[in-house]
């Protein structure tokens, strides 16, 4: 059985740690310390490094553990990475743990992102999305187009009902705030809002999520929801009721400027 251990970095980072009591693989590791940490606590050897996109929050730490336990470091084409980096594209599947780890090509948040997904990890299928999709939200569009953001997203949505999502950050309360101001009345995500709120007071993460959840409650993955659209429209009126993409822009502009 493989474990999945949150390792709190910065002020909102998981550093996800993937174990099997011999062999680690961590995804993101912005900062080394914390998994440093982990690994001699747990008396892991660091099998690989898997990355997915370029952003130093998630990256920080690719040297450092590199050296440290001399492992090969897995990331998405066409980014700037620590190198040396095994490329990998969505042709690729790893395996990791003893498990098959396929690499999905997810662009949007930035141009070349990916997420890592296990069909077999555990008990249900386990989906590293970095900064692609988040519990209640999506990333900011940095390099990437609202088309191309809303192609990944549907990509992530046609993934079992039962996978578990491990975002990268813990933005899921500030999502779902700006979630009910969308759908103010989604009863299963005024229902999540309060177990969210729960899990915070009491210093718990509310990750992972999943896929069924994130259907049910998320307006990036919504966006052809007739209050959804309808919710685009007042912020943006020269939204089309028709192009899913299109409302996706005037939520992620709306998120962005949300208080």
């Amino acid at each position: 059985m493989n474990l999945v251990v949150p390792l709190p970095a910065f002020s909102d980072n998981y550093l996800w740690l993937v174990h099997n009591g011999q062999q680690a693989v961590v995804v993101d590791p912005g900062d080394a310390a914390p998994v440093l940490v982990a690994l001699e606590q747990l008396q892991l050897q660091l099998q690989a490094i898997v990355l997915t996109h370029h952003h130093r929050d998630h990256t920080g730490g690719v040297t450092q553990l590199r050296q440290a336990h001399n492992c090969p470091v897995y990331g998405p084409v066409g980014e700037a990475l620590p190198e040396p980096v095994t490329r990998v594209d969505a042709h690729t599947t790893l395996t990791l743990l003893g498990q098959p780890w396929q690499v999905l090509q997810v662009p949007g948040h930035t141009a070349g992102h990916i997420a890592w997904y296990c069909p077999t990890l555990g008990a249900q299928p386990a989906l590293f999305c970095g900064d692609t999709l988040f519990s209640g939200g999506c990333g900011r569009l940095f390099e990437g187009t609202a088309e191309q953001m809303h192609h990944s997203l549907q990509q992530l949505a046609a993934l079992p009902a039962d996978t578990q999502v491990f975002c990268a950050h813990e933005y899921t309360v500030s999502n779902l705030r700006f979630a009910l101001a969308v759908e103010p009345d989604n009863a299963a995500l005024q229902q999540y809002h309060m177990w969210c709120l729960a899990q915070r007071d009491s210093g718990q993460p509310t990750l992972p999520s999943t896929i069924d959840r994130e259907r049910e409650i998320n307006p990036f993955l919504r966006c052809e929801i007739p209050a959804v659209v309808r919710a685009a429209q007042q912020f943006e009126p020269s939204t089309s009721p028709t192009d899913p993409a299109q409302v996706l822009a005037a939520l992620r502009a709306w998120k962005n400027v949300f208080a």
